[in-house]
């Protein structure tokens, strides 16, 4: 109930929930473009040692790049060097098994890295055709383009691609 000696009173509570939804939904909703926040060091190094059990190539010579996109998104690993053919040869290789597995829902691999729990990744294991994957070898390492035109595919895809840029650290960038 108003009191005729606090008219703003009402007001102030009104702005007070205005201001926390917005605060909140800034938190919350990326819009695509954020930069995700770094994991510590710790979660980093651990990553780090999982992957290497996973991907062939060597971390510290490569570096992961993922860019979100209307439709998906585009994930690119290169070598740092662009003289290491090594680096790049097991990237392609790497790259163009988890296509393959990818197509089929099955994202095994970023679960043993990043853990089962990685934002997105049930998801991604449910896509049941609804996410076109793509391959394509570039001059410097491969390529996978991630297309749907599921919203909740895509936002799946984008949190994905925020996670890995986390817990991969100085190794990926978006």
């Amino acid at each position: 109930m108003d009191r005729p000696d606090r008219p703003y009173a009402r007001r102030g509570t009104v702005l007070l929930v205005v201001a926390t939804a917005v605060a909140a939904l800034s938190a919350g909703c990326s819009g695509g473009s954020s930069t995700p926040t770094p994991a510590s060091s710790s979660r980093q190094v651990e990553v780090a040692e999982r992957g290497a059990s996973v991907m062939p190539f060597d971390l510290d010579r490569t570096t992961h790049q993922f860019t979100k996109t209307d439709g998906g998104g585009v994930q690119t690993v290169v070598a740092d060097d662009p003289q290491d053919t090594t680096q790049m040869s097991l990237i392609r290789q790497h790259l163009t098994e988890e296509v393959d597995r990818f197509r089929r829902g099955d994202f095994t691999d970023p679960g043993r890295i990043h853990g089962q729990k990685m934002p997105g990744l049930e998801a991604l294991r449910g896509h049941g055709g609804r996410i076109t994957i793509d391959y394509e070898t570039t001059a410097d390492g491969g390529r996978i383009t991630y297309t749907t035109t599921d919203p909740g595919l895509r936002d799946a895809l984008h949190v994905w691609f925020d996670a890995q840029v986390s817990d991969h650290g100085q190794h990926a960038t978006n």
